[in-house]
């Protein structure tokens, strides 16, 4: 069937006049008819147990063509390697049009198509396998891209892949993926918003960039729990969101759940804003930003239960400038997950290297310190004021090595910490008492202030 856009509308103005003989007709194809053309007129039938790729191909490219939505009714559909071009739109029954992936690298895949959609659909890898690299939907290089209400799952690779994408991904649901639920590599402005993600093999968002540089990607209000690291590594994989070289990126308000390693954690990411995200059962760092970063802002995040809970670091490699602000951070462990390295610190409520604000936080039951300072030589400009540390190894510990820079600690308030509320650390030993009693004795640090009980 050719079809063009006056033919689709003369099909959806008849549709309005069917006469009351057919009214149980209509109540079925009316909803139909206004959503867009059905894939009925194509032969798609639902269903069947035949793979149906060569109908959808061809109704897919007619509904395109038209820029008009194609509607798929309830039911299964089988097929494979769907192409999508510019202006496809498909729209399904919400939980009831389910596509069934029977052969080729993806379901459904789109190249330099703008004004791509899918609603409503759910798409079901069936365990087939995949080549690396590949997801159950792939696009690249597209304007205006827009997954909404999907339900996408079963993928032996990934769920989602965009490269080159600008758009958005919102109210879908991905989970039971081996690899990553939804993988953006140098996006052109992506919104992931309001999604669930669960059961995933290796990273629920990977933000990533072939070369570090501006991205700006929205991550908002999404559930991501139950991250794995099967590929192993020391934090390559298990996390939640995974931001690499991409900067201005902004996390905020997700609720993130079980993750192996981070629930957010951003390598080489400047600008990145880590805000108001409620984090529990991370296995490393629950909030990371390290490498070669400018400019971190990680405030208002509740985190309960990591090996370590904010963790802003590696100034060897350019990691500088942050501000640490307004935290609810309790219940650290004494170790870290498999495969990191054992040498590796543990325990610890924040921990910070320069140029660098840890303001206003809260922290409790962090068995080797509430707030660790600088490490080594690498240490400078820090600022660690108006905190709570409860229940500790201990309170503060900031770097005397030699080379290490300046800091301030003061207007803290330290309770039950074990072994010093302020102690000077020359790398991984404690080399000093309770500086809090004996504020003068290291020029570089301004020690004032602190309420110790």
């Amino acid at each position: 069937m050719s079809l063009d856009r006056r033919h689709f509308l003369t099909a959806v103005g008849g549709a309005a006049v069917v006469t009351e003989p057919f009214a149980t007709q209509r109540a079925v194809a009316a909803p139909l008819s206004i959503l867009g053309i059905d894939a009925l007129h194509f032969g798609v039938r639902a269903g069947s147990p035949d793979d149906q790729s060569r109908q959808l191909q061809n109704a897919i490219d007619q509904a395109a063509g038209a820029r008009v939505p194609l509607v798929l009714g309830p039911g299964v559909y089988r097929a494979g390697d769907l192409r999508l071009p510019t202006g496809a739109q498909i729209v399904g029954i919400r939980g009831a049009t389910r596509l069934v992936l029977t052969n080729g690298p993806s379901l459904l895949s789109a190249t330099r198509a703008d004004s791509v959609g899918l609603t409503g659909l759910v798409l079901d890898g069936a365990g087939q396998p995949l080549p690396d690299g590949r997801g159950i939907v792939v696009f690249a290089g597209g304007h205006g891209v827009r997954i909404t209400d999907c339900d996408i799952g079963a993928s032996t690779r990934h769920g989602i892949v965009f490269e080159q994408v600008e758009g958005e991904v919102t109210g879908t649901s991905i989970h039971d993926v081996d690899g990553t639920a939804l993988f953006s590599r140098d996006a052109r402005g992506m919104v992931i918003a309001r999604n669930t993600i669960r059961a995933v093999g290796n990273n629920g968002i990977q933000v990533w960039r072939n070369q570090a540089g501006d991205d700006g990607t929205l991550i908002t209000d999404n559930r991501i729990e139950g991250i794995l690291a099967r590929s192993g590594g020391s934090g390559q994989n298990g996390n939640g969101i995974n931001v690499f070289r991409a900067a201005n990126v902004v996390v905020q308000g997700n609720r993130i759940r079980g993750c192996a390693f981070s629930a957010v954690r951003g390598n080489t990411a400047s600008n990145l804003q880590v805000i108001g995200n409620n984090v529990t059962g991370s296995g490393e760092v629950a909030i990371y930003a390290e490498f070669g970063f400018e400019g971190a802002v990680i405030s208002n995040n509740v985190i309960d239960g990591a090996a370590l809970g904010v963790v802003v670091t590696n100034f060897n490699n350019g990691g500088r400038l942050a501000v640490v602000q307004g935290n609810v951070i309790r219940n650290l462990a004494p170790k870290r997950p498999a495969g990191t390295d054992p040498n590796d610190g543990a325990g610890i409520g924040i921990g910070v290297e320069a140029d660098s604000s840890v303001t206003g936080n809260v922290i409790e039951n962090a068995p080797t310190a509430g707030i660790s300072v600088g490490y080594g030589h690498h240490m400078r400009d820090v600022t660690v004021t108006g905190n709570v540390v409860r229940q500790v190894g201990v309170g503060i510990a900031v770097s005397v090595a030699p080379g290490a820079g300046a800091a301030v600690i003061a207007d803290n308030l330290i309770a039950g910490a074990e072994r010093g509320a302020i102690v000077g650390m020359d790398w991984k030993k404690q080399v000093t008492g309770d500086l809090a009693k004996d504020s003068t004795r290291f020029a570089q640090l301004a020690i004032s202030g602190n309420r110790v009980r």
